[in-house]
C-alpha cells in the first residue's frame, strides 16, 4: 500500500511522491511497489548479477530518522552470510528469495527523489540482508547515485568487507557498521561467523580516512540481555570504536546502542525457523543508559 507524500523542494514548488509510508523506526521495507521486476531465466539472471546490471532486491522504503541523515531511500537487498540470533529481517537471509531489479530501474527511483534529498539532507542507503553479497550491483548503484550528487550510505556487518572495492568506498559517504560483539566467541554465538573480518573492514576505512579517502562511520551495537550485554563484550566494542578514531580522528562520528526488540519474532515463526530468543526481554532503560555511558567514557558520541 502506498501513500501520497508532498515534499517541499523550494518555495513555490512541491513534488508529489508515490512511496511506502515514511516510518520512524527501521525495519525491512514495505515491498517493491513502484519498481519493475525483470523477468529473466536463471542463467541470464546470474550473468547480469555478476555484471552488476541486476540485483536481488527484497524491498525499499522512504524513511526518516534512521539509516543515515535526512530522509533516506533505503533499499534492502536479499542474501546474508550471517545467521544472527536476533535478526529482525530473516526474510532477507536468502538471495534467491529476492526479486530481480535492474540497476537502471533502481537509479531511476533514486532520481525521482532528488528534491526530497536536497530538502532534507538525505540520500540513498543500501541495506539488507548483507549488501556486500552483491558487490557489483551495489557498486553500480553507489556510482550512479554519486553521479547525481546523492549522499550514499552502506549498511553492513563488515563481514564481507573484502568485497568492497576502493572505488566503491570512494562512492560511499557513510558506513553503518554493525559491530555485533567485541568478543570472538560471543560473535560466533550471535552470528555463526568470525569477528575479525568486521574489525579489519573498520580499520581499513579508518586507514583510508587517514589518506583522505575514507567514508564517515556510524557504529551500531545491538544490546541483547544475556547475549551481548556482558561488561567485557561491551568494553571491547567501545575500545574498538575508539581505536578507529586513533587511526584517523573523526572516523567514528557516532555510536548507536540499539536495544533488542521482538519485532522480528513473528517472521521467524512464519518461516518455520527456530527462534532462540523467544523468551528474551528487551533491555531495561537503566541497562541501555549504562552501556551508552561506557561508550561515552571512550569519547564517543553515543545515542
Amino acid at each position: 500500500m502506498t501513500c501520497q507524500i508532498t515534499a517541499p523542494v523550494r518555495p513555490g514548488q512541491d513534488v508529489r511522491l508515490d512511496a511506502p509510508s515514511i516510518r520512524p523506526a527501521r525495519r525491512a521495507g514495505a515491498g517493491l511497489d513502484g519498481l519493475a521486476v525483470r523477468d529473466v531465466d536463471r542463467d541470464e539472471r546470474l550473468a547480469a548479477m555478476r555484471a552488476g546490471e541486476l540485483g536481488s532486491v527484497h524491498s525499499w522504503e522512504l524513511v526518516t530518522a534512521v539509516d543515515g541523515p535526512g530522509t533516506r531511500l533505503t533499499v534492502f537487498l536479499s542474501g546474508c552470510p550471517l545467521r544472527c540470533l536476533y535478526c529482525h529481517n530473516p526474510d532477507t537471509m536468502k538471495m534467491k528469495d529476492g526479486e530481480p531489479v535492474t540497476a537502471d530501474e533502481l537509479l531511476a527511483r533514486v532520481r525521482r527523489y532528488l528534491g526530497v534529498f536536497s530538502a532534507t539532507g538525505g540520500g540513498l542507503t543500501l541495506s539488507g540482508g548483507e549488501v556486500l553479497m552483491q558487490p557489483a550491483f551495489a557498486a553500480r548503484i553507489l556510482r550512479g547515485a554519486k553521479e547525481m550528487g546523492v549522499h550514499t550510505t552502506l549498511d553492513t556487518s563488515g563481514f564481507l568487507g573484502a568485497n568492497a572495492t576502493d572505488a566503491m568506498l570512494e562512492d560511499t559517504d557513510l558506513v553503518l557498521l554493525d559491530v555485533k560483539s567485541g568478543v570472538p566467541d560471543t560473535y560466533r554465538k550471535v552470528t555463526g561467523r568470525d569477528l575479525e573480518p568486521t574489525l579489519a573492514f573498520g580499520r581499513r576505512i579508518a586507514e583510508r580516512g587517514a589518506d583522505g579517502h575514507g567514508p564517515e562511520v556510524w557504529i551500531r551495537f545491538v544490546l541483547v540481555p544475556g547475549l551481548t550485554d556482558d561488561a567485557e563484550n561491551v568494553e571491547r566494542v567501545a575500545e574498538y570504536a575508539a581505536s578507529l578514531n586513533e587511526i584517523h580522528a573523526g572516523t567514528v562520528s557516532r555510536v548507536e546502542v540499539l536495544p533488542f526488540h521482538q519485532m522480528g519474532r513473528d517472521k521467524w515463526h512464519a518461516a518455520g525457523l527456530e527462534y532462540a530468543l523467544d523468551d528474551v526481554e528487551p533491555p531495561t532503560p537503566e541497562l541501555v543508559d549504562e552501556v551508552r555511558a561506557r561508550f561515552r567514557a571512550h569519547g564517543l558520541t553515543t545515542y
